[in-house]
Parts: C-alpha cells; structure tokens; sequence
C-alpha cells in the first residue's frame, strides 16, 4: 500500500509511520520536519498546512490510505480532504474521548463543534469542540470510507506529555512515594504502539466506523502496582494521600507542573471509563501496563529522571506532601 502520514515526525504519528514502513508500506509524510526527522524508510515531504497550496508538492499522487493527526485545526482537516479525499479509499483520522460533553457520567453525547479561531483561548473544552468539527469534515466529505480514532491517553516512550513516564520514573527512584488514596478511581491508557499498530492495521483491512480507541478499564491503584511491580527500587513505600488533602496543598491533577499525574477528580471520572469492546472487537490489541513501564523507564532514563518535567512533583513538592501527612 502507498500511505500518506499528514505528521510523521512525533509519538502517534511517527510510530503509525515506523509501523507502516515495518510491514513492508510506501509511507510519505507530509510534515514541516521541524519536530525532527522521519523514521528510516519513509520519505518526507516538506508541507506546512498553514500555508496555501501546502498539498502542491504531492499534486498528481493517489495514496491507498491517508493518516491524519490534526489536533487543533478543522481548516488543516478540510484542506487535506479536499486534496486527497476523492481518490482515497481509507481515510483515518485521530480524534480524541475528548469530544465528550460530560465526562462525570460517561455519556456518549458530544461538544457543539467549533471551527478555528486563534483568538479563542486554548481549553479542553475548545480542543474537543474542534475535534467534533473535524470529524463531521471527515464523515461529509468521505461517507463511509473513514476510520475515526477517538484516543485516549497515549502512553509509551516518545512521550511529550511527560504524564505516564512519571510513575515508572518516580517508582525507579524508591522511597517513600506520594499516590493518591482513590478507591474508586479507574485507568485507561493505549500503549502508542499498539494505537499505530491498530491504525495500520485498519488501513490495510479497511475498517471503518468510529472508535473510542484506549484500552480496557482498569483500578487506577492496580496500575501503580503493576507499574511498582515491573520498575521499583527495593523498599519502596506507597503513601496513600487522601483527595482532600491533595487538594488543600493546590496539587493539581491529570497533568502539568505540581501535579499527580493521571490522578482524576470525580466530575473527570468517566473520561477513562469509555467502552472499548468495539475497537477490541476490530483488531485492537493491547500489551501489559508492566510492559508499557519498563520501555517507558527506559525513554525516561534516556532523557535524565531528574530533569524538570511538564508533568508531575519535584522531589520537594513530594516532601511537602508527605510532611503534610506525617
């Protein structure tokens, strides 16, 4: 098959590439290379989607399947579509849980959709407006020949986030470590891996419909066990930290300085209680947490584990914690 990757060059869209090229595809990307190279075996294509004309280079090419990972853009979508939507078969593209309404209930209703506008603050709330917008280009524009991936966190090495890693690099460490006390609390997460190898996996059977695309449910408390199990130091101790408690210390949860990561109030409970059993039922195949936290610890370790991180506490947030505690 002949895949054109709009991306290629970072986490999802570069593993959907090196998984592609892997089994045997022509793979060309089409990105600006400002993020870095493509992995060895595709071709790249200088294209900057915010400016016109930006498909020109690849005028005249028909592709088998399109892969496209546009995460804040409907005018990117649209102009892709409309460069390549009528000569392709499979259309794929990443959309995010985040097109959800209601994330405390698990409700499948979604945003109103919203087109771009860079004026407008960055929120979740916008991000998942826009991904709704995005999709119903896509349905419009290739009925019934598109492969919507509605992702959830996307864990593995090349992580940007830097959300994920926390743990395992965290639990290498030993000692004391801070973990918030919630029972009740589910985990979902998608290994970028198996997600790229499920894209190009739908590509080349053609599957289509739309997916909520992350893996199986689990205990949030039984994913930092297994993560403790595969990566801790010896003598490592978790502190269950009660909510109430977090928050009067302003820990912030999911993501970003001074956080917990991957820890959820409850009115976000349900945004890692979707239903997966249909991407499971069409090819979706996921590996162990304990494996994602072993290649995740080792991309980590590359990086440096004590390096300031977007996602997560310091060493003295954590004490501060733990004094609290004590």
């Amino acid at each position: 098959m002949k895949i054109l990757v709009l991306g290629g060059t970072v986490f999802l869209s570069k593993a959907v590439t090196a998984e592609a090229v892997r089994r045997g595809h022509d793979v060309v990307c089409g990105a600006r290379g400002a993020s870095g190279s493509v992995p060895e075996g595709a071709r790249l294509v200088p294209i900057d989607r915010n400016q016109p004309g930006a498909f020109d280079q690849l005028a005249g090419e028909r592709f088998d399947a399109v892969i496209d990972v546009s995460k804040y853009s409907v005018t990117w979508v649209r102009d892709a579509l409309e460069a390549f939507g009528d000569t392709t078969p499979h259309w794929t593209f990443v959309s995010s849980i985040s097109v959800y309404a209601d994330h405390s209930t698990g409700s499948d209703e979604l945003l109103p959709p919203l087109e771009d506008d860079p004026t407008q603050e960055f929120t979740s709330e916008r991000y998942g407006s826009v991904k709704v917008a995005s999709e119903n280009a896509v349905r419009e524009a290739v009925r019934g020949r598109e492969f919507i991936v509605r992702a959830g966190l996307i864990t593995g090495p090349d992580d940007p986030s830097d959300r994920f890693g926390y743990w395992p690099a965290r639990l290498s460490k030993g000692g004391r470590v801070v973990v918030p006390d919630s029972p009740d609390l589910g985990f979902q997460h998608i290994d970028v891996r198996d997600l790229a190898q499920w894209i190009v996996f739908a590509a080349e059977e053609r599957v289509t419909g739309t997916f909520d695309s992350t893996g199986p449910v689990m205990p949030f408390q039984m994913v930092i066990g297994e993560i403790a199990g595969a990566v801790a130091a010896p003598g490592t101790q978790l502190v269950p930290v009660a909510e109430s408690v977090l928050e009067q210390l302003e820990i912030n949860p999911w993501a970003g300085p001074r956080s917990l990561p991957l820890w959820l109030p409850r009115e976000w409970a349900k945004m890692v209680g979707r239903d997966v059993s249909n991407a499971l039922a069409n090819g979706l195949r996921t590996r162990t947490v304990a494996e994602t936290a072993l290649d995740s610890l080792e991309y980590e370790r590359g990086l440096g584990v004590d390096r300031p991180r977007k996602a997560g506490l310091t060493p003295d947030e954590e004490a501060e914690i733990l004094t609290a505690v004590s």
